[in-house]
């Protein structure tokens, strides 16, 4: 009689697929804090000013940027759409670089910067930049559109 070798199946268990939501929650995590930080909540910390910004007694110059003769002695300024606004004279953004100047020779040490809603986010730059370049230490911004 022949042997002939018989394999001996065992009975297979069903299989389990078992599904792990850790890394689904560690992703979901990440996306959270990723989005957190780059959101932007409040528009550039503008503060939002009551009344109007006026420059009391200020003489209108040709060219030079006024300031203003209150307690601090801060030029004030308006920034829009391409554009900035000194003592009542409309100035061109790419004019910031002289208007700086003009104040670093005048004595002046800090700027409200009131940013209109139809201002660019790049000419706020250019004006950030050009007060930086010009050695003005100190700058605040106020919300110059509707309370």
């Amino acid at each position: 009689m022949s042997l002939k070798h018989k394999t001996l199946l065992l009975p297979r268990s069903p299989r389990r697929y078992r599904i792990s939501l850790t890394p689904l929650a560690d992703a979901m995590f990440q996306l959270l804090i990723f989005f957190m930080l780059s959101s932007n909540i409040t528009p550039y910390s503008l503060l939002p000013l009551k009344g109007g910004a006026t420059i009391p007694g200020a003489a209108s110059g040709s060219g030079s940027a006024q300031t203003a003769t209150n307690a601090s002695d801060a030029a004030i300024w308006t920034i829009e759409n391409a554009q900035i606004l000194v003592a009542g004279q409309v100035f061109a953004i790419d004019r910031v670089a002289d208007l700086t100047q003009a104040l670093a020779l005048a004595g002046t040490t800090s700027v409200v910067l009131i940013v209109r809603p139809e201002a660019r986010v790049q000419d706020m730059t250019s004006v950030l930049e050009a007060l930086s370049a010009g050695g003005i230490g100190q700058v605040k911004l106020a919300n110059g559109g509707e309370i």
